[in-house]
Order: C-alpha cells, then structure tokens, then sequence
C-alpha cells in the first residue's frame, strides 16, 4: 500500500489548485483521477481576474488559448443591456492540464471506488493511505458521498442541471451572450466564443424549478438552437449536447470532517446568481492545502457568493 501525507481526488481546477500549493511546500502528496489528462470537458470556462491572481497566472505569458471579453450581451426576459466587464474564457481542456502540469503533481490514473478511515489514516481501495484526504471530484465526489453525505448539518444549495456543447465553428460573432429567465427558463442559456475558432453553448436552470413548472431542460435546448440560428451565431451545425449537474452555494456548507475535506463542486460552490465554480473551485482548493500546510481554519466565508458584481466591476 502507497502512503503518503495528502490523496487528492480529482484533478479539476480545485484539485489542481490544491496540488499547486501543497507543491509549492514541497508537501507529500498524490492525486488521483479517473481521467486521462489533458482530457474533454464541455464547460463556458468563464474566469474572473481574481482567478488569475490566486494562481498567479499572467494573460501574456499563458501558453494555451484566453479570450479576454470587456463587455457582455446580457438579456433579463425582454430587458437588453450591455454591460463593460473584463473577464476572460479558456478551454477547460488546456486550462485544467495546464494547472496539473504547473503543480508538477504526481498523479495516478484511478477510480476511486471504495474509502475507509482506519487508524488514522484514509485508505483508498486498500491500495492508498494518507493522514489527509481531499475530496475534489465534482459532484458526486466519493470522498463527498463517503465523509459528508448523511450530514444533517450541510445544505446544499439548488441543483442545477445543464447542458452544453464546446465545437470548432467559423463564428462571425465575438461577443459574449447571456439569456436569462428566457421562456420560464428557471436559469440562463449562453453563447461563449472562444479562441482558436471554437464556441462554446449551454443552458442550465434549477432542476426543483423546472420540474415545479412540469418543464424539462432538453425543451430549453432546442429553443436554444432555434435562437442561435436566428440570430446568425450559429448555422447548420448538427448539435450533440453534453448533460451534467452541480450544487450551487448552500446556507451552511460543511467542508471539513477530521482530515477529510471538500473544495470545489463537491463542496457545492458555484456561485448563487450564475452557477459560475472555477473561481470558487480554485479558491476552495487553496484554502485547504493552507489549513493542511499550516494548521489555519478551512473555510470559504470570504469566496464571493455572487458573480455579478465581478461582472459589473464592482470588486
């Protein structure tokens, strides 16, 4: 059996952000995913400049593609605005790589299945052992459904459900487009154009709110197409969405259980107005290798809970 001080498992933004920091301290860690990096992962891949300065990441000097927008195409129903932003996109497939190759992790390819913790330590399918363990696996992140799942203390946010798409297309449009409340839609669809000639499209909304309205999110979908087409963003292409979920910020989030903890999705993060969780994800992931590192609180009371007033320039 392989021991070390620290398992992470998932090597999305949160589990790479906390292997860039224990790697920082020379820290004996592991992280563990099922995936192959780099890998496929449909995403908007919205990032806010505090994303850049928590990983220290210079827009000139990235080595992948970054699409920096300065305004956004915001429609609330049938309200149109246009706010100035400075955010930027990336491609989850060169941007999480990235990350994991920057920590100099090192990583094992595995699916965890089954986690015990026995004399102290976690141990991981009796093949892994560690004093501390780090649950960054989405949504249904085993570390999550083993240490955390039957908390009567935790609430979690809404669940939210979503489908999108990232493809190669010629666009003729730049712009950033965001539709909310659209048609009943208890959420928002989005148009993301990013660099390199891909696109990236998707709706997502509260699955209790849609089933409350005896709605169905593949009807959103199709509108969703339809609009595109409409508008001229996107023509003749043969659409083959992705499905997937995640929690947004919950009133009492539990975090931390012994030496067990949970950043990112697992922990249920994203943001309470957009759904937006590379941020959070990232911050998440930092504050627990420092509280593992130094000893300090693990908490996320200072990650904004809100994504629009990063949008509006108001921090």
């Amino acid at each position: 059996m392989e021991q070390v001080d620290a398992l992470i498992v998932g090597g999305g933004p949160a589990g790479a952000a906390c292997a860039w920091k224990l790697g920082q301290h020379r820290a004996d860690f592991l992280l563990l995913d099922k995936a192959v990096f780099p890998r496929f992962k449909p995403c908007a891949g919205w990032i806010t400049p505090q994303v850049l300065k928590d990983l220290e990441l210079n827009p000139a000097t990235y080595p992948h593609s970054l699409t920096h927008f300065t305004r956004f195409e915001v429609f609330i129903k049938n309200f149109h605005f246009k706010p100035r932003t400075n955010q930027y996109a990336i491609r989850r497939f060169e941007f999480d790589n990235w990350i994991l190759q920057r920590s100099k992790s090192r990583m094992v390819n595995h699916a965890v299945k089954k986690i015990r913790f026995e004399d102290n330590r976690y141990i991981v399918d009796d093949v892994f052992s560690a004093k501390y363990i780090i649950g960054a696996g989405g949504t249904h992140c085993p570390v999550n459904r083993t240490f955390f799942g039957n908390d009567p203390e935790r609430k979690s946010g809404p669940l939210i459900v979503a489908q999108e798409e990232e493809f190669i297309y010629d666009y003729s449009d730049a712009r950033c487009y965001l539709w909310f409340l659209q048609n009943g839609l208890p959420g928002y669809a989005w148009y993301v154009p990013k660099a390199n000639g891909y696109v990236n499209v998707g709706v997502g909304g509260s699955e209790a709110g849609l089933k409350a309205r005896g709605d169905i999110l593949r009807r959103h979908w199709m509108l969703l197409e339809e609009k595109l087409d409409e508008m001229g963003l996107v023509r003749g292409h043969a659409y083959q969405p992705v499905g997937h979920s995640y929690h947004l910020r919950g009133k009492a989030p539990v975090l931390r259980r012994g030496n067990a903890f949970i950043v990112g999705d697992a922990a249920g993060l994203a943001t309470v107005d957009m759904g937006e969780g590379i941020s959070p994800a990232i911050q998440s992931g930092l504050r627990a290798a420092e509280a593992i590192l130094s000893g300090v609180e693990y908490s996320v009371r200072s990650i904004p809970k809100y994504s629009f007033p990063s949008i509006l320039g108001l921090r």
